[in-house]
Order: C-alpha cells, then sequence, then structure tokens
C-alpha cells in the first residue's frame, strides 16, 4: 500500500477503542486485512466499527487490520491481486473489475436497497437524473463505484458523461462542493446526502429509483475464497450481527458507533439521523441477511452492458458467492 493510505488508516485506527487482550489472545487469532474504500470514520461503515468495538470479530477468532483505500473500484484491484484478504465496495463492483479480468466476487452485501443517492440543489432545479443536463456533480472519485452508479443514473435519462460535468471530489469536496453552490448535485452515499440538505435546500433521491444499484459490498478474491473460507465466514457473520444491531435499534447503535468512533462526539442526533437512514433505506430487502439476488445482479450487468459501461457479461455465478452467509 502506499504511504498515503497507510497514514489514512493509521489516523482511521487511532479513532477506535479497542478491548484489551493478551498476547496469546491475539497471537492465536487469525489475520485478516480489510481495506476500507473510503475513510473508515463514516457512517457508512458503523457495522465494521461496531463489531470491532463490541469485540465481535475477536469472538470469531479473527484480527482485522483495516487500512484505507481510494474507492470501491481501486480496493476492488487491490483485492483481486491479493494486497488484501477482504475489501469494500458496492454489489456493481464485481461487474465492472471482473469484465477487465480483476477475480473478485461478493462474499455479502450489506442491505437490499441501494448505498448511493442521488443529491440535487433545489435552486439548481436538479429534482432527477433528467436534470443533470450540464450540470457539475461532485462523487468521490472516477475509481470509486458510486461513480459508475450515477453513469447508469444519467443513462436511464439517455444523458452520457459528456452530456455533465463530472467532479472526483474526494471525501472531503464532494459534499463542500455543492454546498458552495461550485458544483450542482451529488451522488454518495446518506451521510453525505445528509451533509448538504443540512447546509442548503436540496432533494434527495435513491439512485434504485433510475438504475439496479446495489448496497455496499464485502469483497473478496477467488484465491482468499479458496485459501481462507473460515476467515472470510468469521468476518461476514461478525460484520452482520453488527448491521442487525442498527435496523433494530439505531439509537442504540449510535451510541455504540460513537464509543468505536469518539471523533463523531457531540454530533449524537446527526449520526442517529443517518444511522436510522441506513436502517431504513439501505439495509432491508434481504430474505437472507447479507445475500446477493442474482436476478438484481443479472439486471445491473444488463444494463451496464447495453448502456456501454462494461463491453462483455461475466457469467454470474463468477460475481457473487451466498455460501458464506447460509
Amino acid at each position: 500500500m502506499t504511504k498515503k493510505v497507510l497514514l489514512a488508516a493509521m489516523a482511521v485506527a487511532a479513532g477506535v477503542i479497542a478491548a484489551p487482550v493478551s498476547d496469546a489472545q491475539a497471537q492465536a487469532r487469525e489475520k485478516i486485512v480489510y481495506l476500507y474504500p473510503a475513510p473508515g470514520l463514516l457512517p457508512a461503515f458503523s457495522p465494521f466499527n461496531i463489531a470491532r468495538h463490541k469485540g465481535y470479530y475477536a469472538a470469531e477468532g479473527i484480527d482485522v487490520d483495516f487500512q484505507v483505500g481510494r474507492g470501491g473500484a481501486d480496493v476492488a484491484k487491490q483485492v483481486g491481486s491479493n494486497n488484501a484478504d477482504l475489501g469494500g465496495g458496492i454489489g456493481d463492483t464485481p461487474i465492472v473489475v471482473r469484465a477487465n479480468d480483476v477475480p473478485v466476487k461478493t462474499v455479502a452485501i450489506l442491505g437490499g436497497r441501494a448505498l448511493i443517492f442521488l443529491t440535487g440543489r433545489n435552486d439548481r432545479g436538479v429534482k432527477g437524473p433528467a436534470d443533470l443536463k450540464g450540470k457539475k456533480i461532485t462523487v468521490i472519485g472516477l475509481q470509486d463505484t458510486g461513480y459508475y452508479a450515477l453513469l447508469g443514473m444519467l443513462a436511464s435519462a439517455n444523458l452520457k458523461k459528456s452530456d455533465v460535468e463530472v467532479l472526483p471530489a474526494g471525501p472531503a469536496g464532494v459534499t463542500r462542493l455543492v454546498i458552495t453552490g461550485e458544483a450542482d448535485a451529488m451522488a454518495g452515499v446518506p451521510e453525505w446526502s445528509y451533509a448538504i440538505e443540512q447546509a442548503v435546500p436540496a432533494t434527495t433521491q435513491p439512485s434504485e429509483q433510475y438504475y439496479p444499484s446495489m448496497a455496499q459490498a464485502i469483497l473478496a478474491s477467488d484465491e482468499t475464497i479458496a485459501k481462507k473460507p473460515q476467515a472470510i465466514r468469521a468476518f461476514v457473520r461478525a460484520t452482520l450481527k453488527a448491521m442487525k444491531e442498527v435496523m433494530d435499534n439505531p439509537k442504540q447503535a449510535t451510541a455504540d458507533f460513537i464509543a468505536a468512533v469518539p471523533q463523531h462526539k457531540g454530533k449524537e442526533a446527526e449520526m442517529e439521523e443517518i444511522l436510522t437512514r441506513y436502517a431504513k433505506f439501505v439495509y432491508p430487502g434481504q430474505a437472507t441477511l447479507g445475500a446477493i439476488d442474482e436476478q438484481r445482479l443479472k439486471s445491473v450487468q444488463d444494463f451496464m452492458l447495453k448502456e456501454g459501461i462494461i463491453q462483455k457479461p461475466t457469467p454470474l455465478a463468477e460475481l457473487y458467492t451466498n455460501q458464506f452467509v447460509r
């Protein structure tokens, strides 16, 4: 990993409270590396932070080293190259990268709905994708899979990326540029939509209204699936346990999240609103928690192929496995 990525990961880790353990206990656990697609302080990663803080990974016999990557597509490439055991993207990610021979699969998906939302300033007339022609839209980066969700939304309105100006603004700029009026809209996660709404009159809509985008995914390479199935199962089980807690009780989950990431102390009401949005609009809709819907996956791939986002389809069985959520 680059020095910049490692420093970012250290900054994230510094804010997380971990339960004390003996040297023998720590050495007995299987060590795995998980690569976040964005800074780990974000509420989007509350299940991971809660699971770590409450000792769920340790109880499963794994020692997780969380690091930070540069967007979902980049994370998938790092995972596919076995520079990390697991990583985060969205359910759409393997469709894009596997078409470019990156051997990753989704091993769990955190919710039955979409992670990416479109938020537009009301004074710019952005109510949906059809209003984006000629507009400036922020995304975290062009290697982030939120960007591909934006392309899908544009295509639903018969627009191409050349019809708009996409600004890869990073985690800070993705909201700031919309708030200051330097951009007209944003494609991003619920916490960024919330930040914009609190600053200026804005309208937020889920990407799935226009394009069958999916929720946050846990990704693994074919090699890691073959070599470390027990560790993957342990990681998925612990993460889904914490996600279920967010779904069932966002208020208590907020307290747990802030205990895990004390940088958010003093923002209890804000964090609770954001986690409630995840509980209502992202996490529901799965018959089996964590399982990917093959038909939805097929719909996304068909859409990407039709719109030229990918040039060739991948057999669906190569894009995901539900073996770790059963």
